[in-house]
């Protein structure tokens, strides 16, 4: 049950994410800064909680799996970053809407699969796909309205594209429980290829300290999160 709250709290920020570019300040807002505390997250969500618990010794082909699974749907389709408006989008269509609901899915799986093995394990990883979902959510906006959809079309997406986490939680009952740290390991390979070959180039196309910072800052934040519970 708690595993569902927390996916539906994943789909939430998603949509969340996606519902700021209609605010009329959101072209004056430098994002960057939100995508660099998303990689940070990330990134230090894999290195210091997912790794140590998915057994490398026997798992590593499954977090290489799950680097270069999403590394192709990357490039296939933008699931993530976008620094702004003037970001280039890929077409939105089928393949993107195959390429999101697949991110979210194994994520809602990882959620759920981090906590039946440790609940700080799983608040870990809902917190950081709650912070690579608003920059996410936000990419799904801008590339409908590329596209030409208006709100009434976009908003929709967004609910359904959030949703796909609750449905990827339920589904976990479905992964046996001796590949548990498999599925983490799988999961740590998405969020490194995501933290480090998707959301940290994006935002270092210009040189910015403060974007560093707030690298930084995301990582810290784990390891806070990580000592006091």
């Amino acid at each position: 049950m708690i595993q569902l709250v927390l996916a539906f709290v994943a789909g939430l920020a998603d949509l969340v994410g996606g519902i700021l570019p209609f605010h009329p300040r959101f072209k004056s807002i430098d994002i960057r800064y939100l995508v660099g505390f998303a990689s940070g997250t990330v990134i230090a969500a894999a290195f210091f909680e997912m790794l140590p618990e998915a057994d490398l010794g026997a798992n590593a082909p499954f977090l290489l799996m799950g680097f270069f699974t999403f590394y192709i749907l990357e490039k296939g389709v933008m699931l993530h970053s976008c620094e702004g408006r003037e970001c280039e989008a890929h077409t939105f269509g089928w393949v993107a809407v195959i390429g999101m609901m697949s991110d979210n899915i194994v994520d809602g799986m990882g959620i759920a699969v981090g906590y039946a093995t440790d609940p700080l394990l799983g608040l870990a990883i809902t917190v950081a796909v709650v912070a690579h979902e608003l920059p996410q959510g936000i990419t799904t906006t801008i590339i409908m309205e590329k596209a030409g959809f208006g709100r009434r079309r976009i908003i929709p997406v967004l609910i359904a594209q959030g949703l796909f986490y609750p449905i990827g939680a339920a589904a976990s009952v479905l992964v046996p429980e001796d590949l548990y740290l498999a599925m983490i390991a799988f999961v740590a390979g998405d969020f490194l290829y995501i933290g480090a070959g998707d959301l940290l180039p994006e935002v270092h196309k210009r040189f910015n300290l403060r974007v560093i910072a707030s690298v930084f800052l995301g990582a810290v934040m784990m390891l806070v999160l990580e000592a006091v519970a």
